[in-house]
């Protein structure tokens, strides 16, 4: 009969097992939390990345973006690419996929599926790009379509009109992340046990009932996380805004990531782009941290 090994030598395997551990909290501290605090410190000087020259200046960076009307600005559009994806990329995605998913054979969910999901294979930039002469007012196909239609009055220059021009850039984002959502929310469905349509079925509910009471409840985990993604990816947008309008006209387009890089690199303020990432990284978190609470208590509830 082996003996126990001795307490010391427990002890020293338990420690040398943690090597792993130890590994990956080195990683993930180097490349996660050491850049936020970093950014923090940052965003307590004043930097010049020409000269190198560092002045620190406490807390009025962020005294700075309290009073910053295009901050108010761009918070405002972020939420609203926020409510708008959420409505669009989580919702109508969830509606769609619940439509393919109860078509009757295989090959054509297939093709849909596909057909949804090309625009989400094409990059930012040439959306962006495909979307900025579909908007213009001489050569643009939108406009033409709506005076073909008898609505010219309602014609305008989409993204040199400071009322309409962030709306059209989220109409693109819509249209190029739908896609992908929908497949998302087409592989949960598709997990989830055919049994309990046939007994909803034999109990007589309809598409409907079948929807609100399995489909959704069903794949609440995935709506969880869509959510969240969604709106994370809402605060961090930036390609979309550059390739379309770079924030114009007159900031009325600018969002959180737009406005950091003008303040960073075009006006040469690292400490105040800095402070704008901190509040980027703040939103986000509460975002992020409010839904897990949400869908941590429905969860216990249910």
């Amino acid at each position: 009969m082996k003996s126990a090994p001795h307490p010391a030598r427990q002890v020293m395997m338990a420690l040398w097992s943690l090597r792993w551990v130890a590994a990956a909290l080195g990683i993930v501290g180097w490349f996660v939390y050491y850049p936020i605090l970093n950014n923090f410190l940052v965003s307590t000087t004043q930097q010049d990345i020409f000269t190198g020259e560092v002045t620190p200046v406490g807390l009025e960076n962020y005294r700075r973006l309290a009073s910053d009307p295009v901050i108010a600005t761009a918070l405002w559009n972020n939420t609203a690419y926020a409510l708008l994806s959420i409505l669009f990329q989580v919702f109508g995605a969830f509606c769609l996929a619940a439509i393919i998913e109860s078509l009757r054979t295989n090959r054509w969910r297939a093709i849909w599926r596909a057909v949804y999901f090309i625009p989400s294979a094409i990059s930012t930039t040439v959306t962006g790009l495909l979307f900025y002469f579909i908007y213009q007012p001489d050569i643009g196909i939108l406009d033409a379509v709506l005076t073909q239609l008898g609505l010219a009055d309602h014609s305008r220059v989409w993204l040199g009109d400071a009322s309409t021009a962030i709306y059209a850039v989220i109409a693109m984002s819509q249209w190029q992340g739908f896609g992908y959502s929908t497949l998302l929310f087409s592989v949960a469905i598709q997990k989830i046990p055919q049994e309990l349509y046939d007994a909803a079925r034999m109990d007589g509910a309809g598409a409907l009932r079948q929807l609100w009471s399995i489909t959704l409840p069903m794949t609440r985990e995935m709506t969880g996380m869509m959510i969240i993604v969604t709106t994370t990816g809402a605060f961090q947008v930036f390609n979309e805004i550059m390739v379309m309008t770079a924030g114009g006209p007159n900031n009325s387009s600018q969002v959180l990531g737009t406005w950091l890089f003008e303040q960073g690199f075009n006006q040469n303020d690292m400490g105040y782009a800095a402070a704008i990432g901190s509040l980027i990284f703040a939103v986000t978190m509460l975002c992020g941290v409010a839904q897990l609470w949400y869908t941590r208590k429905r969860r216990v509830m249910a």
